[in-house]
């Protein structure tokens, strides 16, 4: 399947209703223009099929060619669960149309996305993470650096968060951060005193760079917030100029602080509020990671659970049947 078109590369009376839909959300229903491009992306790339297969109106799409459109998806190679983001960007679409009078039913209600085996996050050791978060910095950007890979490690930040921090949303006396997560709810997480360290050695530095009038707690060397994208790049670079031996990036040390916290106090409603994540199903599947690490552990030091080297049996097949 080709990319996503663009809206002037679909037919006018499939474009002009998502260009209203997304106008919608923007306006009315105040969401970012993140959400708004993801909504605006996938229900173009429905657009360009419907417009391939010769469907010009919204109002005449079927269950069975939202099915054929799952099917194509599920051939190019997506997953069941940015299939499942495309049929929600769908049924919203049609919640949208039917108010505005422009369909007579929402086609997409009863389709579900083919089911996928859950990928359970990837972690960094411990003692690893406390070897590169160990390594002195080296500049004045390194320092920064170290402040903001300490900080998202130690609270369990987005990205997002991380990026959006202002210098008054950081309480080093009471060690708290104040922080804007998922629809704009706010959350106050603790800091621990390695990244309260951190913070104090990077201000002086930051006092130096920031333009006059910044908020932004992490700035560029031109001043400026910094984006997305260099954080990032900055701790992928920092990760091989440690000799991490796998690639860091910003919810590798997110899913490593709900892990490591999750294995050591086995308080699941505890790590969920500390994530921000608004259903508990979400934080679960740290479970599955702390059950693995119990399994690999019992396999190792149970006696009754020890494999035999040769025979690759427990020791209670050896003996069975002597």
């Amino acid at each position: 399947m080709s990319g996503t078109p663009a809206v002037s590369d679909v037919p006018d009376e499939l474009g002009r209703p998502v260009t209203d839909f997304i106008r919608h959300l923007a306006s009315e229903k105040r969401h970012s223009p993140r959400t708004c491009d993801s909504y605006q992306r996938d229900l173009l790339r429905l657009a360009g099929w419907l417009a391939g297969s010769g469907q010009l109106a919204w109002q005449r799409v079927t269950n069975h060619d939202l099915r054929r459109y799952v099917a194509t998806l599920s051939r190019a190679g997506l997953s069941g669960r940015s299939i499942a983001r495309h049929l929600s960007a769908t049924r919203r679409f049609y919640q949208f149309l039917l108010r505005e009078r422009l369909a007579t039913d929402n086609p997409a209600l009863d389709i579900r996305a083919p089911k996928t085996g859950r990928r359970l996050p990837r972690v960094a050791d411990v003692d690893q993470l406390s070897y590169l978060l160990d390594s002195p910095p080296e500049d004045p950007l390194e320092v920064r650096d170290l402040c903001m890979f300490e900080l998202m490690y130690s609270s369990g930040l987005r990205l997002a968060e991380l990026a959006s921090l202002d210098v008054d949303t950081v309480d080093l006396r009471s060690g708290e951060v104040r922080v804007v997560g998922k629809g704009a709810k706010q959350r106050l997480l603790p800091v621990g005193r390695k990244a309260v360290a951190s913070i104090r050695a990077w201000l002086p530095q930051r006092a130096g760079l920031a333009n006059d009038g910044e908020k932004a707690l992490f700035v560029s060397q031109r001043g400026e917030r910094l984006s997305h994208r260099s954080i990032q790049a900055r701790l992928s670079r920092w990760g091989i100029t440690r000799g991490a031996d796998q690639k860091l990036h910003p919810h590798l040390l997110r899913h490593s602080f709900a892990s490591h916290m999750l294995e050591s106090s086995g308080d699941l409603r505890a790590v969920q509020e500390l994530l921000g994540h608004a259903d508990i199903a979400t934080t679960q599947v740290y479970t599955h990671l702390d059950f693995q690490h119990l399994a690999r552990v019992y396999d190792q030091s149970h006696p009754r659970a020890r494999r035999d080297s040769y025979h690759g049996k427990t020791n209670d097949e050896n003996t069975s049947g002597q």
